[in-house]
């Protein structure tokens, strides 16, 4: 078990650094963008890490995919990635979308470090920030993910299964307040916003299984899982995010997230700010990402 509530802490303190001290980390404004990167290189570098910036060209703007990797040892038995996009759409500040994945995924990347040695863990972690995936970008070749999923099928990188980190941040817990698209809404999903969800596609229905019931091991944090066909075509608000980029070149991926506007009425909005985050729904995503890192050992 983490310490939930020095980890609550943790995180609130990158959120006052990105969505603060930087603010607005749009294709408007590539300063900002740049500092995210820096940033976000920095706070791995110092844990120790194997830090590389991977940049390219968006129309004249130099942006970059940050790529940390952690691991058990030369050759460890599986890979997974834990990736996350670190803009906002314009006009936000995107605390929730999507500096909370980031967040996470920061502090994921610390504790994980921690026990590796420690508790014997015998797999490997790369901790990817896109650096592109809200509109003007989103659905071209532009997106960071879309850069990254490329380049690992061309050069036949072995991914175990890839989790994205899609807006972690928000609960709601009045009855109701929970929102499904189409025809979920018929089921017997949840009607409060208390949980966190994991959705896979056919190919990764096994990984989104595995992913799902070491979750489930937290009781500090409500599990729903979906499963797609068609790589989520039939409903396409399940791809808009990093992990479709993944599943269009044939690897196994998840999204994890609060489920964003089916949820977060601040989803875009310049209301998208930090004090509107549960600090400690995002600590126990934390602790239920650690279960499963946790669960692959020597």
């Amino acid at each position: 078990m983490i310490d939930i509530q020095k980890t609550e802490k943790r995180l609130k303190t990158h959120l006052q650094t990105l969505t603060v001290t930087i603010g607005e980390r749009s294709v408007r404004f590539p300063e900002n963008l740049n500092k995210t990167a820096d940033y976000i290189q920095r706070y791995f570098e110092n844990l120790g890490l194997l830090v590389k910036s991977e940049p390219y060209d968006y129309h004249g703007i130099k942006v970059a995919n940050i790529v940390a990797e952690l691991s058990s040892g030369s050759n460890p038995p599986h890979l997974y990635l834990l990736g996350a996009h670190y803009d906002s759409v314009a006009g936000t500040v995107g605390a929730d979308d999507n500096a909370s994945a980031i967040a996470v995924q920061l502090e994921t990347a610390r504790l994980l470090k921690a026990i590796l040695e420690s508790e014997g863990l015998d797999l490997s972690v790369k901790f990817v920030s896109f650096a592109l995936e809200e509109p003007p970008v989103y659905g071209t070749r532009y997106m960071g993910s879309r850069v990254y999923a490329r380049k690992a099928r061309k050069v036949k990188e072995k991914i175990d299964g890839m989790i994205c980190l899609e807006m972690v941040g928000y609960a709601c817990h009045d009855p109701g307040c929970q929102q499904y698209p189409f025809p979920l809404m018929f089921f017997d999903y949840p009607k409060k916003g208390n949980f966190i969800g994991i959705v896979g596609n056919h190919k990764s229905a096994k990984f989104a299984g595995e992913l799902f019931n070491k979750f489930r091991n937290n009781p500090g944090l409500p599990v729903v899982k979906l499963n797609v066909p068609f790589n989520g075509r039939i409903l396409p608000s399940v791809r808009l995010s990093d992990h479709a980029s993944f599943w269009d070149r044939g690897f196994r991926a998840v999204m994890v997230t609060d489920s964003a506007f089916f949820r977060n009425p601040h989803y875009h909005l310049p209301s998208d700010t930090l004090e509107k985050l549960d600090y400690r729904f995002m600590a126990e995503l934390v602790e239920s990402l650690l279960l499963f890192f946790r669960s692959h050992r020597k």
